[in-house]
């Protein structure tokens, strides 16, 4: 496979071997400039890795993983990062010929959510390449070594049609939260019509119709279904009530250890995991199939700044806070509460005066997600 050419798993011809044919023609260049920053134990480790030494990959990882937590993340040097993408590459070639579908997905996740862009199209190409091959295992009958059955467990709702008690929600939400018309719902909302009645005004609107072809509505809502295309899938999830809380930290788990969290802990949990503001539509291309993007994000000329899910149990709060740039909130499965101020009333939100939070407000909110608008 040339690098030129868009990733298949047609182009490993080895079905034993993970081909990397941007790695195989970077890794001189790649190497030079690690060492050129100090880097040359990792280079010495990265070698022997390519040589066939599957512990000096792993010791490679370690090195690359310490520089990429030396500092603040935007002070790391992209060269690492890169760094981290090789190594992981190097790694998951080893788990791949041992069998080891699992640890191999997990290393070329680690790849695409912690590392650089120049390898991206050898991690991608080889995570369709690996998934296919478990694929083919699974359906012939030989799970690999860690594969505990999860897979033929039956169709289970991630949320019934009964779960919703508005009745509660009322009991919670301030009065007459949820009878408020100030902001309408429109159906078959032209482009026209949103841009002149809503976009340039800077008014929010429901639009109530626009997602009904989408099969996330449904697949989504499938447990089964999620474990199938994700559940051996990384991520980086948020633990505790928000990002605001002291015992607030991010973790790196699989789909499948999430879905069972949001299962087991729902609302009940005074520690929820969320699954936020990632990009997980660019990390699994079988969900990023199962969306459309409205027509309605590049309305008056712009663009699509990002596309990122927010995946979480009952209960899970956002803080009230503002965003840099506009947004379209698409709500596929469950209900959430969203509450809106204008940007008027900025100085009686009292947003933090720190750097890292000044678009967040210091006024607790109980539930849903909260923001103030321009």
């Amino acid at each position: 496979m040339s690098s030129a050419s868009a990733p298949s798993t047609s182009a490993n011809t080895n079905t034993n071997t993970i081909s990397t044919p941007t790695l195989d023609s970077e890794s001189p260049a790649l190497l030079q400039s690690i060492t050129s920053h100090g880097g040359y134990a990792y280079a010495r480790m990265a070698t022997l890795a390519a040589s066939g030494d599957q512990r000096a990959a792993e010791v490679a990882r370690e090195m690359a993983w310490e520089q990429l937590h030396s500092g603040p993340w935007h002070s790391v040097l992209p060269v690492w990062r890169d760094a981290y993408s090789m190594a992981c590459l190097l790694a998951a070639k080893f788990h791949f010929s041992n069998g080891e579908f699992r640890d191999s997905l997990r290393a070329l996740d680690m790849g695409i959510i912690m590392g650089g862009p120049l390898l991206r199209r050898d991690l991608d190409s080889a995570i369709e390449f690996v998934s296919a091959a478990k694929a083919r295992s699974y359906n012939n009958g030989r799970a690999d070594a860690d594969n505990d059955g999860r897979e033929k467990a039956g169709s289970t709702l991630l949320v019934s049609p009964d779960e919703f008690d508005k009745s509660e929600v009322l009991r919670i939400l301030p009065i007459r939260s949820l009878s408020s018309k100030i902001v309408g719902k429109r159906s078959a909302l032209s482009l026209e019509g949103f841009l002149r009645e809503y976009f340039l005004a800077g008014s929010p609107v429901i639009i109530t119709d626009c997602m009904a072809h989408w099969p996330a509505r449904t697949r989504w809502n499938d447990v089964d279904y999620l474990r199938r295309v994700a559940g051996d899938r990384t991520v980086p999830v948020e633990v505790g009530k928000n990002y605001l809380c002291s015992e607030w930290k991010q973790e790196l788990i699989t789909f499948s250890q999430f879905l069972e969290r949001v299962q087991s802990n729902g609302c009940r949990s005074k520690v929820p995991t969320y699954l936020a503001q990632h990009r997980l539509f660019d990390q699994i291309n079988e969900l990023r199939e199962d969306i459309s993007v409205p027509d309605y994000c590049y309305a008056g000329g712009g663009e699509l700044r990002s596309l990122n899910a927010w995946f979480g149990p009952a209960g899970t709060v956002t803080p009230l806070h503002h965003d840099p740039h506009h947004n379209i909130l698409a709500q596929v499965v469950g209900k959430k509460y969203v509450r809106l101020y204008s940007a008027s009333y900025c100085e009686e939100l009292y947003p933090y005066s720190e750097t890292m939070l000044n678009n967040s407000s210091q006024v607790s909110c109980l539930l849903g997600s909260f923001f103030w608008i321009d």
